[in-house]
């Protein structure tokens, strides 16, 4: 799909999309809690559809309250689940990071010989980490020198390990899941060098908002410790999503004053720091209980540290375009294992619109305030990029196309619609 934006200033209301992080810890929860659970708000992304699938392949049963004719559009889900009890032999986790990294534990509950396939980039994201860890907890585990397919065999054991943090938080959210769902009382997860810790922090408030109780010392030690017998019924609401929402708000402090609805400022996620990064910008904002207004004042750059939150960094070079000066932004290491090269990517990508990027070491600077042009730019297949390059077109100096742009279908299909609700002018098709 191509999208074109042309230059225009935006206003109206909209609803943060659900939070595809929330979304698949819910399916996942539900998936290890016994009995019968209700997901309210619930995601539609392609990340989303696929959690959905693979919990039903690991044996729950998936009911879906649709609220109109489309062929996804559900105003909740109810899960049954007698637990991880798969139904085949394979599980596909879609172009997931997190669907991969946080199943692949899950499945190893069962006993039975399970096949982890992905698409798209996820098949050239190391998976080493299983490797690693796997058979210090009685998993029989063969992959393609650390990259998928991954073939594994079960059951999972908890036992005392330590894991490495570095790379990524997903892989120890899928072992926290596996263990709560075990009972694991006389276990303990220690974690060297945690990155992106309030993802860590979601993952525990979506375990106790099922009953399992986690806990925690620096996030360096994690205990599991007995709980109640678990409800028979638990409804789960999905958050707005605020890796979805922080395009929305960067648009309207580019190119005219709106109100972003459902969002959280209390939110465990990440992403809510690009509140801070809108502040240190100098725009116009206003943040309420339930929603945030922002509209445009003189932008000028910020210094911004993304190493807890690396998927700020798309729509903060995209707002930094537009600030005079040079803005840095630290945790570019993060970035060598997303959907795209994203440093490069961006690099290159906004390089095409006239905005120049530097990468100096852990660092991203971008030289902003010298205007944005029209071009012609490509998504890499990457949703990030592509929401990105349609937000900093909102205020350029000419037309702005953005070839495979249904990369956004990962995380927020209606995008490019909610960009036309707010009154920008956008052809998609």
């Amino acid at each position: 799909m191509r999208a074109t934006v042309h230059p225009n200033s935006i206003k109206g209301e909209q609803v943060a999309p659900a939070s595809k992080s929330s979304m698949q810890r819910a399916c996942a929860a539900a998936l290890l809690h016994r009995g019968n659970t209700t997901i309210l708000n619930p995601g539609h992304s392609n990340d989303d559809l696929a959690a959905l699938d693979v919990i039903q392949k690991l044996g729950a049963i998936v009911q879906l309250e649709q609220s109109s004719n489309e062929k996804y559009n559900p105003t909740s889900i109810t899960v049954h689940s007698d637990g991880v009890k798969p139904i085949g032999t394979n599980m596909n986790c879609g172009e997931s990071g997190l669907g991969i990294r946080m199943f692949t534990p899950i499945a190893a509950l069962s006993d039975q010989t399970i096949t982890i396939e992905g698409e798209g980039s996820l098949l050239k994201r190391p998976m080493h980490f299983f490797d690693t860890i796997f058979p210090k907890l009685g998993i029989e585990i063969e992959s393609k020198d650390g990259y998928l397919p991954i073939q594994i065999k079960g059951p999972l054991k908890p036992a005392n390990i330590e894991v490495d943090g570095s790379l990524s938080s997903q892989f120890l959210t899928g072992l926290l899941m596996a263990y709560a769902a075990s009972d694991a009382t006389n276990a303990v997860i220690q974690v060297k060098d945690l990155k992106s810790k309030p993802y860590i922090d979601l993952t525990l408030s979506v375990l106790n908002a099922f009953g399992w109780n986690v806990q925690h010392q620096d996030y360096k030690r994690f205990e599991f410790l007995a709980h109640p017998p678990l409800a028979d019924h638990i409804d789960y609401t999905v958050e707005g999503d605020w890796s979805g929402a922080a395009f929305l708000l960067v648009a309207g402090a580019i190119a005219g004053g709106i109100v972003v609805e459902g969002l959280d400022p209390f939110s465990t996620q990440a992403d809510k720091a690009v509140l801070q990064a809108l502040i240190d910008a100098g725009c116009q904002i206003s943040i309420q209980p339930t929603k945030i207004e922002i509209a445009p004042l003189p932008l000028k750059a910020f210094h911004f540290n993304a190493t807890d939150c690396p998927d700020l960094f798309p729509p903060l070079v995209a707002l930094a375009s537009y600030c005079s000066g040079k803005t840095v932004i630290e945790g570019v290491r993060r970035l060598a294992h997303k959907e795209s090269d994203r440093a490069l990517t961006l690099q290159e990508e906004f390089g095409k619109l006239g905005v120049a990027i530097t990468l100096q070491d852990d660092l991203m600077i971008i030289e902003g305030g010298k205007g944005v042009h029209g071009g012609n730019v490509h998504s890499r297949h990457d949703h990030r990029i592509a929401m990105a390059c349609a937000v900093a077109a909102l205020k350029a100096n000419g037309v702005v196309e953005i070839e495979a742009a249904d990369a956004i279908n990962k995380s927020y299909p209606h995008f490019f619609k909610d960009l036309s609700y707010l009154s920008a002018e956008v052809d998609y098709k």
